[in-house]
């Protein structure tokens, strides 16, 4: 602990200190709550968007040996564009995934299979699942070291800053106080003498 002034000053001072701890203690604990409710909510993102990943890749397992029959498919599915944005969540600014677009593909209907046309919506909507993923993952991760630097703060405050603050104070009104009584003692003692003396001066 930092040595302290024991005035009157300092103790304003430490008073202020803690006022200021006292008053953002709540604000950090809000902040808490509101990033480890959208923690769980974007948890429940990344297990969704999982499942839907695993079912779809699940229902065209089927087609994994046609396409392999047609190299050339992957030309017919490229992106155009990611589109995002910033989105804020307890004052942190995050990367929000508005849309993804995709390169319009001329198709040759006389070269290509009938089902390919079915195929390419399915591919570009497991490719978008798959990017919404990554933006989910990252927003997960930006979160959650917020939320360690979070809970850093509210453990310096309640058990660093108040206690530090409050022992302060406990100190510099001791001293003070012992400082009042020792004026107030001398204040007697001095009266006392000066009593004494008019006291001898009248008798004699």
């Amino acid at each position: 602990m930092a040595k302290i002034r024991l005035t009157k000053t300092e103790l304003k001072f430490q008073k202020e200190n803690l006022r200021r701890f006292m008053r953002f203690l709540p604000t950090l604990e809000l902040k808490k709550h509101q990033l480890l409710a959208e923690i769980r909510r974007i948890q429940g993102t990344i297990e969704r968007l999982e499942n839907d990943i695993a079912r779809i890749e699940g229902e065209v397992s089927p087609w994994v040996d046609v396409f392999a029959e047609y190299p050339s498919l992957a030309d017919l599915v490229r992106i155009r564009e990611i589109r995002t944005t910033q989105g804020n969540i307890a004052g942190i600014a995050l990367p929000v995934l508005e849309g993804v677009a995709f390169e319009e593909s001329e198709i040759d209907l006389l070269k290509t299979p009938l089902w390919i046309d079915q195929a390419l919506p399915v591919v570009q909507e497991q490719i978008r699942r798959h990017i919404d993923l990554d933006f989910a993952i990252k927003q997960e991760g930006i979160i959650r070291e917020e939320l360690r630097i979070t809970i850093q703060r509210i453990k310096l405050f309640e058990n660093v800053k108040i206690p530090e603050a409050l022992e302060n104070i406990r100190v510099i009104q001791i001293f003070l106080g012992e400082l009042q009584t020792a004026e107030v003692v001398r204040g007697k003692m001095a009266k006392a003498k000066i009593l004494k003396k008019l006291a001898m001066a009248d008798r004699s």
